[in-house]
């Protein structure tokens, strides 16, 4: 079982909507979440003058969450993350992001090898979490590094996912946790699935919302009674269905309506459509649990 983690967040403009500076019990590193709006006003930040890497977040033109990682060393000016933010900050290419995450140390340990190596595993991390479109036009070089250092590392990196998903972006959780098998091992929910009119669909009940499984066949047709946003979704994770109408990759959906509209290609009842392998439907399976 795991165990609790003390977090501690310090609202540094004494505004949850303003610079967060976060740090975890027993971790040498810095986390701190800044507005695009707010760099200005870190340039007294000794730490964001160190060497570390950091995270851009923000929405592409479909609403999707996107993310860029980089790495920042600090340069013959003295400037190193903030530098970079700054960089990007006048970068018209890179006008998508709203807030950064940069995570640095408290004792200035981390060289060119480390950040390096860091910056290529929360890449990689990213990509297979499949939750947010990774925006980096390169695979970053892992470098080479000792098997000391990768052991010490990737304990930074553990905590650093926590942080981060503290801080308000779960770019490292995956939608549904699997093991190596493909297997869901997640205990939040059991499995739900949606087969009328040839329809042959699979779901799971997360604490996001729902998620309809890759390997599900969905409806090819759309009905008129088929919500505007149902038909927006459908065009944005075309890309992820092949000749058979069969997902390719999992889609997290807010709510199970939301999904089952998604796979019948008309307004749909999620509460109703989905069933456990039994045939209870989660409406049924919620009012058991009311009882």
């Amino acid at each position: 079982m795991a165990r609790g983690k003390n977090i501690q967040l310090y609202l540094m403009d004494g505004d949850v909507n303003g610079r967060i500076k976060c740090t975890l019990a027993n971790w040498t590193g810095l986390a701190f979440k800044i507005p695009r709006t707010s760099l200005d006003i870190c340039k007294d930040r000794s730490e964001l003058k160190q060497t570390g890497v950091y995270f851009l977040f923000g929405k592409d033109e479909n609403d999707r969450n996107v993310v860029y990682i980089g790495q920042a060393g600090v340069r013959k000016n003295g400037e190193g993350i903030l530098n970079r933010l700054f960089e990007h900050n006048r970068n018209p290419k890179k006008d998508y992001w709203t807030e950064a995450i940069a995570l640095t140390t408290s004792n200035d340990s981390l060289g060119p090898t480390e950040i390096s190596y860091l910056e290529h595993q929360f890449y990689q991390l990213a990509l297979k979490a499949k939750r947010y479109d990774v925006k980096n036009d390169n695979d970053p070089t892992p470098g080479n590094i000792s098997e000391e250092k990768q052991s010490e590392l990737d304990e930074f990196i553990d905590y650093a996912e926590v942080i981060v998903g503290t801080l308000g972006h779960k770019v490292f959780v995956p939608l549904i946790a699997n093991n190596d098998n493909g297997e869901n091992t997640s205990s939040e929910s059991e499995t739900f699935y949606c087969t009328r009119g040839g329809i042959n669909s699979i779901g799971v009940r997360t604490s996001d919302g729902f998620v309809v499984k890759k390997g599900s066949v969905i409806s090819s047709k759309v009905t008129k009674s088929c919500p505007e946003y149902v038909l927006k979704k459908r065009d944005q994770y075309k890309k992820i269905l092949d000749d058979k109408n069969t997902l390719i990759d999992d889609i997290l959906f807010n709510t199970p309506s939301g999904a089952a509209s998604f796979v019948c290609g008309s307004s749909a009842n999620g509460n109703v459509e989905w069933k456990n392998s039994a045939g209870v439907t989660i409406k049924e399976l919620d009012e058991q649990q009311e009882e």
